[in-house]
């Protein structure tokens, strides 16, 4: 049930946002809906892929896509905001060309330090340890802009949550769902678990 009732809040979050600049990009790495309006992701999807691979990012930095007006670097100096992988380079980074396609500004997203350094990460590994289970773990994340006002004057929106939801399959059936909210916020310090939807 709890699936359901994400899935629907995101469709309704789709509809809401077409006609705002959104382009949908599907690359070798994950499906995103991206807003050049805001110049941050909408929703972004995809399917673990290394849980332990050791392919080094030395060297590697978010590059811009083409064709798209994106968030850069400029949005990141001297503030609190991390270049916040959503589909993580851990995920991939089983092949250098695999890890590289995490660093574009398509799969990177304003997030506070604390979150992502924090329960952020950790929930990552979470999912990271599901895939040595499972077949297959497929994510979903909803990036949420709930104030409208939190413009940084480079031009990028400031996210103000994020859903994300991990679907676990095993011989083809799914057989488990978890889903999170978090703030955009300081949450350095929180255990991860703390941010589960539980439907009641």
């Amino acid at each position: 049930m709890i699936q359901n009732k994400f899935i629907l809040l995101f469709s309704l979050f789709c509809l809401s946002t077409y006609g705002q600049g959104v382009k949908t990009i599907t690359t070798d790495i994950f499906t995103v809906e991206y807003s050049e309006v805001y110049q941050q992701p909408l929703n972004i999807s995809y399917k673990v892929e290394c849980t332990d691979g050791d392919v080094s990012r030395f060297g590697m930095s978010f590059k811009k896509y083409p064709g798209v007006i994106t968030s850069d670097d400029a949005d990141y100096i001297d503030n609190i905001w991390d270049k916040g992988h959503l589909a993580p380079a851990a995920d991939f980074n089983c092949s250098e060309d695999m890890l590289k396609g995490t660093f574009t500004y398509l799969n990177c997203a304003l997030q506070h330090e604390g979150l992502n350094r924090g329960p952020w990460k950790e929930l990552e590994r979470f999912e990271r340890d599901l895939a040595k289970v499972y077949d297959k773990v497929e994510v979903r994340i909803k990036v949420l802009f709930d104030d409208k006002d939190a413009w940084l004057s480079t031009g990028a929106l400031v996210p103000t949550g994020f859903i994300k939801m991990i679907t676990v399959y095993q011989g083809g059936n799914m057989i488990n769902c978890f889903s999170f909210k978090f703030p955009n916020q300081n949450v350095a310090g929180e255990d991860w678990s703390h941010f589960r939807i539980i439907e009641e």
